[in-house]
């Protein structure tokens, strides 16, 4: 699937840019570009990779004559780039808007005229029944990329999206939070009662190359991944550290969602994943196989089947822990 390809990735230099970059390079690819506005975050990774196959772009998602340099001769596009931190999006709420939507707009354009085939746009768990800009602006960015497969006319360029919760480990996360507060002997948590889906970098990435071999173009895939209690989250990383409950965050929910009841009438099951499929008139029926759920199916953190214990949160946590 990626043999001689050219592959771009927006945010790449990122937690889930870099592990996907460190992964594909492993492939027989043509070319990966790593599209990002940080320069020192760019020279560092290159320091780092050292791969002649490896390209840097300088640019952002809200610039859309950069996209179109950019994507001259790209086969796949990866777009990871993202304003996510729910507090700075609250806060900035039209700075969101402007990378999230109208930077998932410009990739979206951008693909079409540059005959890219296929692109994966990553989503979050946030995007379900937002409470939040942050969440807002990435369900808007997940129906523009399901939209745009109905107007690529006589071009082949397919859009999908990749759904998924918490990622351990990740820039901004809780785990290297927590990891670093211990040291403090407390650990402040906003409610005992929060639960969070669950996926390491290296599942989220694997993830994507899965669908990138299985997508038809409008697809929202979603993995089926074990939910965790932030209770157990903090008392395995800090056993003999006290608790402290601060509250709950603007823009924060208790549980998140992935697939809500009314995504449910047009989801389909498979043995590890589900696949939210689009309610447009071009769609038809393109899943191969399958199994429909139920009208009242709801995939939440808090009534999932599958759930993590304080020892496997902390082998997932692993190698974020001093």
């Amino acid at each position: 699937m990626l043999k001689n390809k050219t592959i771009l990735v927006t945010g790449g230099t990122g937690s889930f840019g870099k592990k996907f970059i460190r992964r594909i390079l492993q492939e027989e690819i043509k070319k990966v570009i790593v599209f990002s506005r940080d320069e020192l975050k760019q020279y560092e990774m290159k320091q780092e990779f050292k791969d002649a196959r490896l390209r840097f772009f300088i640019g952002d998602v809200r610039d859309q004559e950069r996209l179109y340099r950019a994507f001259d001769g790209v086969d796949i596009v990866i777009h990871a780039a993202a304003m996510k931190h729910v507090e700075a999006c609250e806060y900035n709420p039209f700075e969101a808007v402007k990378t999230n939507i109208y930077g998932a707009q410009n990739i979206i354009e951008a693909a079409i005229d540059r005959n890219v085939e296929k692109v994966i746009a990553l989503s979050t768990d946030k995007a379900a029944a937002p409470v939040n800009l942050y969440g807002a602006t990435k369900l808007a960015s997940d129906k523009l990329f399901v939209a745009a497969n109905s107007y690529v006319g006589e071009k082949h360029t397919k859009f999908s999206v990749v759904r998924y919760g918490n990622v351990v480990g990740s820039r901004g996360s809780v785990v290297p939070f927590f990891n670093k507060m211990k040291e403090t002997g407390r650990l402040p948590v906003t409610d005992e009662r929060m639960t969070r889906f669950w996926i390491t970098l290296d599942q989220g990435v694997q993830f994507v190359l899965d669908n990138l071999r299985r997508m038809q173009g409008g697809e929202i895939f979603v993995p089926k991944i074990p939910s965790m209690n932030i209770i157990d989250l903090a008392t395995a990383i800090g056993p003999e550290c006290e608790i402290d409950i601060v509250g709950i965050r603007p823009g924060e929910k208790l549980h998140e969602v992935m697939i809500t009841h009314d995504d449910a009438r047009h989801t389909v099951e498979f043995d590890d994943y589900y696949v939210i499929t689009p309610e447009l008139a071009w769609w038809g029926n393109k899943m191969h196989g399958g199994q429909a759920l139920s009208e009242t199916f709801e995939y939440s953190s808090e009534t999932n089947v599958d759930w993590l214990t304080k020892e496997e949160l902390k082998i997932m946590a692993g190698e974020f822990l001093e």
